[in-house]
């Protein structure tokens, strides 16, 4: 548990607003001088590799996760971020290894999977990407974000209705959510399909989405 807690805490540091970036460079120089001192701390090694990844140094940070995985080879910190950045530099076959080694570890990781199935898919390897998404879905059955990815994929593989189908559940968990609605709209005006469209949007206002927001659709159904 406190393994994935530091993934956790990790991603947070990932996110922070851009006025402390001035700091990065810093905090590395502070940390190089630190693990200097205490070379198999994998904490200070991963707080390290994360500033490496604030500063777009992707080869430095998967350097470094490589060394943490030295000390702990399961470590699931360092796994899931080394297949980040790894994904980030199109190293594709080295980053599905590292999500699939990390989701034995956390087989329910929402991030982790959903990151496995976007390599696949960068891959061409339409089976494996689908069977991925298939399980997020089954993982995470009150995720809209889950039926979401899967909806964009089917579109890009024209299953219009399976991705339709998506949508209408992504949209039901969240019902005021008038960026799904726009896109599924977006889809059936896609396949001409003008009156569903305006129905959906309908359907919309009266549940609360104000009109101004899907003004560009409503347009687009005239």
């Amino acid at each position: 548990m406190k393994r994935l807690l530091a993934v956790t805490l990790l991603g947070a540091c990932l996110a922070a607003p851009a006025a402390a970036q001035e700091n990065w460079r810093d905090s590395l120089t502070v940390l190089s001088a630190q693990i200097a001192r205490a070379p198999r701390s994998t904490d200070l090694r991963l707080r390290k590799a994360a500033v490496n990844v604030e500063l777009g140094q992707w080869d430095y940070a998967i350097e470094e996760y490589g060394r943490v995985l030295d000390i702990e080879p399961q470590n699931p910190a360092a796994l899931y971020f080394r297949a980040y950045a790894h994904t980030h530099q199109n190293h594709l076959d080295m980053a599905r290894r590292d999500y699939e080694q990390f989701l034995m570890l956390a087989p329910r990781h929402f991030e982790g999977r959903l990151g496995l199935a976007q390599v696949l898919r960068k891959m061409g390897r339409r089976q494996d990407t689908t069977d991925q998404l298939n399980l997020l879905v089954e993982q995470h059955p009150d995720s809209a974000l889950a039926f979401v990815a899967r909806a964009a994929y089917e579109t890009e593989q024209q299953q219009y209705d399976l991705a339709l189908f998506d949508w209408d559940r992504a949209i039901a968990l969240q019902p005021t959510n008038a960026e799904f609605v726009a896109s599924k709209t977006d889809l059936l005006l896609q396949l001409k399909r003008n009156a569903e469209a305006w129905a959906e949007l309908e359907e919309a206002m009266k549940r609360g989405i104000a009109r101004n927001r899907l003004k560009p659709w409503i347009d687009r159904c005239r």
